[in-house]
């Protein structure tokens, strides 16, 4: 049984390294062009290198170039840029519809009239502020001597417009006539309801962009007006609007004309209000409708 395995290992052995020769002739003269000595041991060998070769040529050709889109399970680069891309878009327009969102809010707010009622302990707000007036020295710096005369000086001269004072703030009448309904934040009427004859010319009261001008249900024809300072002018129950979205006003433009349009309305008037940064405040203390 051995010598049968020794013989067998011998004879594969034998095959594995007999020579055969490839040669290749001219087949008009049968000249002989080119002669190879093979085995069976060497063509396996240099088969099996050219194949891990071939393999890994075409691993590092698929890898590093484009070519490896065009494979099923690789993501492409442009798809990759595109999705990038509307990623941020997307999230940028999230942003801004989320703005959008509480300006319509707060423009909703205005038509409604609802206000948020915030209960603050005005005890804890000035709590932290509480000094010992005998510990501080009150005595200017020379610093600040210098900065006071320097302020002084640049105001002396300055030609540009100043900050608006709402204390000494000047706005036209928006329509002549007698009130009916003053202003009372207690039962929410955050305006004054003024009478006029039908079709009077309404108004804008300063300079300013319309924010709203359309129609609804209960108010009838409105027009809103943003001004500067987060002053904004509001006007109800029109019978006709004679600005839209978008258009810039002067003060004393003619935008609307008085009506009696909308579910809560009693008669021809306008219902005027005016509110500053989100607040609303009472018109009589700035405007004479007489």
């Amino acid at each position: 049984m051995a010598k049968k395995k020794v013989k067998k290992r011998k004879e594969i052995k034998r095959k594995l390294l007999h020579k055969y020769r490839l040669v290749i002739l001219n087949e008009s003269t049968f000249e002989e062009k080119i002669s190879f000595k093979l085995s069976r041991l060497n063509v396996f060998v240099t088969g099996s290198l050219f194949m891990i070769t071939l393999i890994g040529l075409t691993t590092l050709l698929i890898a590093f170039t484009p070519l490896r889109e065009y494979i099923p399970g690789y993501s492409s680069t442009r798809l990759k840029r595109e999705a990038t891309e509307l990623t941020y878009k997307t999230d940028s327009l999230v942003r801004t519809l989320n703005y959008t969102n509480k300006y319509l809010d707060n423009i909703r707010m205005v038509l409604k009239g609802d206000i948020e009622n915030t209960v603050v302990n005005r005890d804890s707000l000035f709590q932290q502020f509480i000094l010992d007036p005998a510990s501080v020295d009150l005595n200017p710096i020379k610093e600040d001597s210098l900065l006071r005369a320097e302020v002084a000086l640049e105001d002396k001269y300055n030609l540009f417009e100043r900050t608006i004072d709402k204390k000494n703030l000047v706005l036209f009448t928006p329509v002549s006539g007698s009130i009916s309904m003053g202003f009372n934040a207690n039962e929410k009427h955050y305006a004054v309801d003024i009478t006029a004859v039908t079709d009077s010319p309404v108004k804008a009261i300063a300079n300013g962009t319309v924010i709203f001008s359309e129609w609804t249900a209960d108010t009838g024809y409105v027009i809103i007006i943003e001004h500067e300072g987060g002053l904004l002018s509001v006007y109800k129950h029109n019978g006709s609007l004679s600005k839209y979205q978008g258009n810039i006003v002067r003060g004393g433009e003619v935008i609307a004309a008085v009506g009696n349009t909308g579910e809560l309305t009693t008669g021809p008037h306008l219902h005027f209000e005016i509110w500053d940064n989100g607040t609303p405040i009472d018109p009589l203390n700035y405007i004479d409708f007489n």
